[in-house]
């Protein structure tokens, strides 16, 4: 899974229930695969470890039948435990180097950074790719600190792997981003949010990709 991982990174997707609305996760996450998602990340707060695990194992094989890596925020035990292709941890989370040693070199290891000193530590200790965020004011997390487009980019400049951007982006401001160095942009209610997911999810792949080209 690490194989053009930077390639792998352009449409980067953090569940979120709070916005099911009544439908599924499964439900939801599969039509935003069929939208074009690239990249998938559980993401959960609120569940029990049995719970949180069933759901793991679930989405991860829906993952597989798109052929889209699949990888767990913060819970390091439940990603070993179903074998998930990888892990992301925040600055508060568990350090990088010690999540590295824990999963081994072969899975994916991703790490948020908000500046480049953080993105350098990262990348020293092990990281695959970093999020870097929030690149534009968001409601999804309470703890984003903002990122500036100038420490974006230099953050890009200064490390070797890739970087996705995160945190209020939409269809409407990812043009924004061009030329800033990144290989794609992490979201949730950009796609999860929205009425129609699959129709979202494509338009939100295409400008990205347009945005990429304009560098």
């Amino acid at each position: 899974m690490k194989e053009n991982l930077d390639r792998s990174l352009l449409l980067y997707a953090v569940t979120d229930r709070h916005w099911l609305g009544g439908r599924t996760l499964h439900d939801v996450v599969r039509e935003s695969l069929e939208g074009g998602v690239t990249f998938l990340q559980l993401r959960e707060k609120n569940l029990d470890d049995e719970n949180f695990y069933r759901e793991a194992v679930e989405l991860q094989a829906l993952a597989r039948e798109y052929r889209v890596p699949f990888i767990v925020n913060d819970n390091v035990d439940i990603a070993l435990r179903m074998n998930a292709d990888g892990v992301h941890v925040g600055q508060s989370d568990m350090e990088a180097g010690n999540v590295r040693s824990l999963i081994g070199k072969d899975k994916i290891l991703g790490v948020s950074a908000q500046t480049v000193e953080q993105a350098l530590l990262a990348q020293e200790r092990g990281a695959d790719y970093l999020g870097v965020g929030a690149v534009f004011p968001t409601g999804s997390k309470d703890d984003a600190d903002d990122v500036s487009y100038e420490t974006l980019k230099a953050i890009c400049e200064a490390v070797s792997i890739p970087v996705v951007a995160i945190g209020g982006i939409t269809v409407d401001n990812t043009p924004q981003l061009a030329g800033s160095g990144i290989c794609g942009i992490a979201v949730i209610s950009a796609i999860y949010a929205q009425k129609n997911i699959f129709e979202a999810t494509s338009r939100l792949k295409k400008v990205t990709q347009d945005m990429l080209a304009a560098k």
